[in-house]
């Protein structure tokens, strides 16, 4: 038996149909989603985009990727309706929904990872959602729906990054590249957790707003291109013990450099390319282990909500675009100019 509140018959949603490329991220209507055994629907209020999701879109992250879909993988709403045997969550709940629907805790396999929203399962562009009730989940109550919904994908992966597999402490130093919404998350769970932080941007204005924020120094990587050798000069020639890498092979180079023997590399994201010849020596010769880091769980999704509870933290929000304006939400995107996290809010 479904469990529910009033329910339209139609709703809106922003999809692919097409084919890929922005050009084809086009506004339509759907049914109204019900929920089946183990599902919720949600009336979405606020989604973020992340750059996954950009690059879903533009066919580059999985040109396979059968369509119509609807992207973005981060989205916060109240409970509409519950199907049989859901417990976990009720109608009036606000919750937002994991990334990766089944990677409820431990090690994925390869047929958990392909349980994430806004590709190859349809996201929250729309008006409302249906979720596996396993993958939704309560959002810190202090948050706004715009704020919660940043907190899916680039929240968890900095949390993953910093506490899963870097285990920072007190007195860690960690280092940054960007002012991109994983960087942002990284740099105020890396204050709440004592350490100092080191972060890199081709802007003197954001890097101005990241020390506002608490980060203990910034380089200019356009004026600096060699900035590995900077910071580890900064370092007293220790390193870091921590680099969360978001340039993935083009700046990995200078991220060896910049780490300490027996640190870590979290390689999150690709931004400067996925291939460029880079001397693995190093990483042997000082024992650095790379981590490649793919969102998170469950379990550490609620560890990471009772830490953000705990210490009042908000995300930082770049920029709000009305649902209508999904697409100029892309474009902002693109460009690369946010500092932060870009969202949509359905109203």
């Amino acid at each position: 038996m479904v469990h529910a509140m009033a329910q339209r018959s139609e709703i809106r949603v922003h999809e692919l149909r097409d084919g890929f490329g922005l050009d084809n991220l086009r506004p339509g209507t759907r049914p109204a989603p019900v929920p089946g055994p183990g599902q919720v629907t949600i009336r979405v209020k606020a989604a973020s985009l992340n750059y996954r999701d950009l690059l879903m879109i533009r066919g580059v992250y999985d040109p396979r990727q059968p369509l119509p879909l609807v992207p973005l993988s981060d989205g916060v709403g109240e409970v509409l309706a519950v199907g049989e045997g859901v417990s976990r969550v009720a109608a009036g709940d606000r919750v937002a929904g994991l990334m990766v629907q089944r990677w409820l805790a431990g090690q994925p396999t390869r047929d958990v990872l392909r349980s994430t929203l806004g590709g190859p399962i349809d996201g929250m562009l729309a008006e409302q959602a249906t979720l596996s009730a396993e993958g939704a989940v309560k959002v810190p109550a202090h948050l706004s729906d715009l704020e919660a919904a940043t907190l899916p994908c680039a929240a968890l992966t900095a949390w993953s990054a910093l506490v899963t597999h870097g285990r920072v402490t007190a007195g860690d130093t960690v280092l940054l590249q960007g002012t991109g919404g994983v960087s942002i998350f990284a740099l105020q769970f890396a204050r709440m957790l004592g350490a100092r932080v080191i972060i890199t941007s081709s802007s003197d204005a954001k890097l101005a707003r990241a020390r506002a924020l608490g980060a203990d120094e910034g380089i200019n990587y356009v004026d600096v291109p060699e900035w590995g050798k900077v910071v580890r000069a900064r370092t007293g020639g220790r390193g870091v013990d921590l680099v969360v890498e978001v340039g993935g092979a083009g700046t990995l180079g200078e991220s060896i450099r910049a780490v300490r023997p027996g640190g870590t590399i979290a390689l999150i994201g690709v931004l400067a390319g996925g291939a460029a010849r880079v001397n693995m020596t190093p990483v042997l010769m000082n024992q650095i282990r790379v981590q490649g880091v793919l969102i998170g769980h469950r379990e550490s999704y609620g560890a990471m909500c009772r830490a953000i509870a705990q210490h009042r933290m908000k995300p930082v929000v770049d920029r709000v675009f009305p649902f209508e304006d999904a697409r100029a939400a892309f474009d902002h995107l693109a460009d690369a100019s946010h500092f932060g996290k870009v969202c949509v809010a359905l109203g």
